[in-house]
């Protein structure tokens, strides 16, 4: 079998590339025909990732967050124009909490939390109860482009995060999640003004931190632009012997022309954590929930590691067709290589913390390419207005993969009193060749979708229709090449959402939306039916809420309730669709001025995530491992009107307890945790400079983070300790 390589990787750029130079030499042609001389209008350039007409969305009140967001097809949207509810974070509150990656910036959100991959340090986020992982979030609108572990700050423009189902609005996620909700990222462009900062920075346990950004426009009417990013960080975290180092070099361009706008970007990421602080099963058996340790113990081998290599982009433009009509095309790449030694703790005695573990290795290389093209514009019929769009996607992975593990549980283990022991031969179990992994899955995920907002009533009454049609093939490799039945099916995800604009200040809004997943195959412990996969799992979303625009204060208050497909072998032996998760709730965000110093972020969200219809009733009622009844969060930004240029920041989250089994019978508490924050701007030699302090975990309290973070799993992950650092940023 031929192995991927990164040329074949990004095997569509020089087509696409193709397209979006001929949408821009198109338009030139165009330019030059109509003005015939020099004498060309001044083009008014607004920083965009995603190569709109009108560029980024405006940000709100306070700028912490933005007017509104990207919603997949139906583009960019004020928020209280949409049927659906979300949260845009804007790069100035990225700064402002230094945040190092994006779980930094959504765990302020109060309907997400942050938790960890299976048996890896990838990020992945509860969502109204539901799971995402890092690699299904979109990059510029595109699935599969982002790293699968974990994605620099550095890059980004706006982190948009969508509460909800999302199949109609970006199509079905890669790993079959984003039942609760989407996350998508924007990268950063040039802006109107030169711009070159450089960051500097420290921790408490000496850890550096550079960064670089610049941005320049070039032309004669500032047509090009160029948006440069560096970022370098190594040393301690805070949790004893465990480093970090990582890398990020990010190039984008834009061009924007009368008609057609054409952007681009080239990334290259690297992050490595040696003797990261693993994640803690509880054994079988177990009654109770182990005490937290001090939040800078670290139970991790000092030979165990995860090391992370990215290299991808995207490209996009559109063209105006008509006044009312625009074209656009996009591709994105991503080629990614994984290299892992994990040992992860698995507690069998509650009192000593005693336990097992074992030594897994694994590398894994990944090619994605992901693409989409489409047709919005505007028409008339009557008194109704419509905005309508037609879009095709298409996303395809090609996954190497091998491991070797030592015998499983071979090694003796400690929560509270690790011993350093040395690294076990990998003897134990092992798939594939580690120096040359094979191939083991392919996915193509292809869909056409189409949607139509009218507006009616003189733009009081707003309604969303529309549909996609997804198909996904998905195929699996034993680590032997051995091929297993392709999985072949394809399903239409419908959509509706209306918003009844009472009055400029007041925004009543409903829909109904689903998320699609690949169906389970029956497998272990099954005899009727072994072998047998099942359809496409449907998920339904139902949601109502109203929004409100005060001009300084904005607030979202959602209804909803979701109903997640499980499945389960029964009585017969035959394995299928049964059961269900039902999660509904109730969420209430806010954000904007209190008054012109003070700048308030936050919300409150109740969840009931029960299980229904499980086997033999045996859970039935029982809330959904990880998942907490209530969680909240408090931030405040107080610009001090008596020194000029300093501002100060609190920050709370909060969050219920979860439960660590289905049976609820292992009981995680809750926990709270506070940051702090001081920025002081001043201008030293002719020279902006601003200077960041801040502390996380302001009380050093112990606490375990999250409770699982793959479906059916109810692993802990301990949370950070006390963590003070300082930066400057100097602007040339």
């Amino acid at each position: 079998m031929k192995k991927q390589t990164p040329a074949t990787s990004l095997k569509l750029l020089p087509l696409a590339l193709a397209v979006q130079l001929g949408l821009a030499g198109a338009a030139l042609a165009a330019d030059k025909a109509k003005d015939g001389d020099q004498d060309v209008e001044k083009i008014t350039v607004t920083a965009s990732a995603d190569a709109s007409a009108d560029g980024l969305i405006g940000a709100y009140a306070g700028g912490q967050v933005a007017r509104g967001q990207k919603a997949g097809i139906l583009g960019t949207t004020d928020y209280m124009d949409s049927p659906f509810s979300g949260t845009a974070y804007t790069n100035q509150f990225m700064k402002d909490i230094q945040a190092q990656g994006i779980g930094d910036v959504i765990q302020h959100d109060p309907g997400v939390r942050v938790a960890r991959g299976f048996g890896n340090f990838q990020e992945s986020y509860f969502i109204r109860g539901f799971l995402l992982f890092s690699d299904e979030m979109a990059y510029n609108g595109l699935y599969g482009v982002l790293p699968r572990q974990f994605v620099s700050s550095e890059l980004i423009e706006r982190v948009e995060v969508l509460r909800g189902a999302s199949a109609f609005l970006n199509g079905m996620a890669p790993g079959g999640n984003g039942i609760g909700g989407s996350v998508n990222l924007l990268p950063k462009r040039a802006s109107n003004d030169e711009k070159t900062d450089v960051t500097l920075g420290l921790n408490q346990e000496g850890q550096a931190y550079a960064a670089a950004d610049l941005s320049r426009r070039f032309g004669d009417e500032g047509q090009h632009g160029l948006r440069l990013n560096l970022a370098h960080r190594d040393g301690e975290t805070g949790v004893d012997n465990e480093e970090v180092q990582s890398d990020v070099l990010s190039l984008g361009y834009d061009w924007r022309g009368d008609r057609a706008r054409v952007s681009a970007d080239a990334t290259y990421q690297e992050r490595r954590l040696d003797a990261g602080r693993p994640a803690v099963t509880l054994g079988t058996g177990i009654t109770g929930v182990p005490a937290v340790p001090g939040t800078d113990h670290n139970y991790a081998q000092d030979w165990t590691y995860s090391d992370e290599k990215d290299w991808f982009g995207t490209l996009r433009g559109e063209y105006d067709l008509s006044a009312t009509t625009t074209a656009w095309a996009a591709v994105g790449a991503r080629y990614s290589e994984e290299d892992n030694s994990l040992a992860n703790i698995t507690v069998n005695d509650l009192q000593s913390g005693e336990g097992t573990s074992y030594r897994a290795d694994n590398v894994r290389e990944d090619t994605v390419v992901s693409a989409e093209l489409g047709l919005r514009g505007q028409l008339q019929t009557g008194s109704v207005k419509h905005h309508w769009v037609l879009s095709a996607s298409h996303y395809g992975l090609d996954s190497d993969n091998a491991y070797a593990w030592s015998a499983y549980n071979g090694l003796s283990a400690n929560l509270y009193r690790p011993v350093q022991l040395a690294a076990p031969v990998r003897d134990g179990f092992a798939g594939g060749n580690m120096d040359n992994p094979g191939l083991t899955q392919k996915v193509r995920l292809d869909s056409l979708a189409i949607a139509d907002s009218l507006a009616l009533w003189d733009d009081q009454l707003l309604l969303t229709l529309g549909g996609r049609f997804q198909q996904m093939k998905i195929d699996n490799f034993g680590y032997d090449g051995t091929p297993s039945p392709s999985y072949d099916k394809s399903r239409l995800s419908p959509s509706v959402g209306l918003v009844y604009k009472a009055s400029d200040a007041v925004s009543f809004y409903a829909n109904y939306i689903e998320s699609l997943a690949q169906g389970e195959t029956a497998g272990f412990g099954v005899t009727a039916n072994v072998g047998e996969q099942l359809s496409p799992y449907v998920s339904k979303q139902k949601e109502v809420g109203v929004k409100y625009d005060g001009g300084d204060l904005g607030a979202t208050l959602a209804l909803f309730t979701t109903d997640k497909p499980s499945a389960f072998v029964d009585a017969e032996g035959r394995f299928g669709e049964y059961g269900e998760d039902r999660h509904q709730g109730v969420e209430l965000s806010w954000f904007g001025e209190l008054t012109g110093d003070v700048k308030l972020l936050g919300g409150l969200t109740y969840l009931d995530a029960e299980q229904r219809d499980t086997k033999d009733g045996a859970t039935d009622g029982n809330r959904v491992i990880g998942t907490a009844k209530w969680q909240g969060n408090l931030g405040l930004q107080w610009d001090l009107p008596w020194v000029y240029g300093l501002s100060l920041d609190a920050q709370m989250i909060a969050t219920g307890d979860r439960y660590a089994d289905a049976n609820n019978s292992l009981k995680v508490a809750g926990w709270t945790r506070f940051d702090l924050g001081a920025k002081y701007g001043t201008t030293i030699l002719n020279h902006d400079v601003t200077f960041y302090a801040r502390v996380e975990n302001l009380t050093d309290k112990a606490y375990w983070a999250s409770v699982g973070g793959y479906s059916g799993y109810g692993y802990l992950v301990q949370g950070g300790p006390r963590v003070v650092s300082l930066s400057a940023s100097l602007a040339f």
